[in-house]
């Protein structure tokens, strides 16, 4: 039997633990055995990929972009999951704001979460520019809680909602994510809205180099890919890591934050 593939991941919160505990007893018993590593940031987990000390990185969007331009767009995305390739940001303000549309934000104070989170801060300003809207038309509230996890602890955009709360802003920008699980559930029951959806765009996916064979990552996909929504012993997993089943990868939904990056000039290394 080959080696375990070793896939890397960042350690945002502690269920990350037992979510990859979890997938490497699964993996344990099919053709393509894996172990994992964790890393405290996006940065670290870039850096290992490249110097080989990984075989696969479970890669942020912007994680994914930062490789595709350090490796000249010779690396792959292997598989994603089902809500990373239809992922979304909201923007949201009080009720009776006046706040009606990307528009109405002219003059007036927006709260972003990390600035290295591609949902909370690098697309929303993207999407501002893309209404008209420049730095001299819209306050940006910057948050910069977690900066290294890629706005995956939910933090930032959790301040960037209290800042709306405490006036210090009139309105946020969030992950759908963020504002699936905390922005409509009864802790603030009619404290927010919803005044602008983005397109949809791809956020997380498996990340590998071109010398990585398809002879090794193939067994592994295939095993990947039957994980099981219906299966009592994958369900867990997979509601721990957000999603109903893995799928391949959207590579058209990282457009955006591709030319977000390039215009904006986020930084190589975050």
């Amino acid at each position: 039997m080959s080696k375990p593939l070793i896939v890397g991941a960042v350690a945002y919160t502690p269920n990350v633990v037992t979510i990859w505990e979890g997938m490497r007893e699964y993996f344990a018993d099919g053709p393509s055995s894996m172990d994992f590593v964790l890393f405290s940031n996006y940065g670290s987990l870039v850096d290992a990929l490249l110097d080989g000390v990984i075989d696969i990185a479970w890669n942020t969007n912007l994680a994914w972009v930062r490789t595709v331009g350090r490796t000249q767009g010779t690396c792959r995305a292997l598989a994603m999951r089902d809500t990373d390739a239809v992922f979304q940001s909201v923007f949201v303000t009080r009720p009776g704001s006046g706040v009606a549309g990307l528009a109405d934000l002219k003059d007036r104070r927006l709260a972003l979460g990390s600035q290295d989170s591609a949902q909370a801060a690098i697309l929303p300003v993207h999407y501002l520019t893309e209404a008209g809207l420049g730095a001299d038309d819209v306050e940006l509230v910057r948050i910069n809680s977690d900066v290294g996890k890629h706005g995956d602890t939910g933090r930032s955009e959790l301040d960037a909602l209290r800042a709306v709360l405490d006036d210090r802003a009139d309105a946020a920008a969030l992950g759908i994510n963020t504002w699936e699980a905390v922005g409509r559930e009864e802790l603030m029951p009619g404290a927010f809205e919803v005044f602008w959806e983005s397109p949809t765009y791809s956020h997380c996916n498996f990340t590998v180099l071109d010398g990585l064979s398809e002879e090794r990552t193939a067994p592994w996909l295939e095993q990947l890919f039957a994980m099981d929504w219906d299966n009592p012993d994958h369900r867990p997993i997979l509601e721990m890591e957000g999603l109903r089943k893995w799928v391949e990868p959207r590579l058209s939904g990282y457009e955006s934050l591709f030319e977000a990056v390039r215009t904006q000039g986020i930084a190589d290394r975050w």
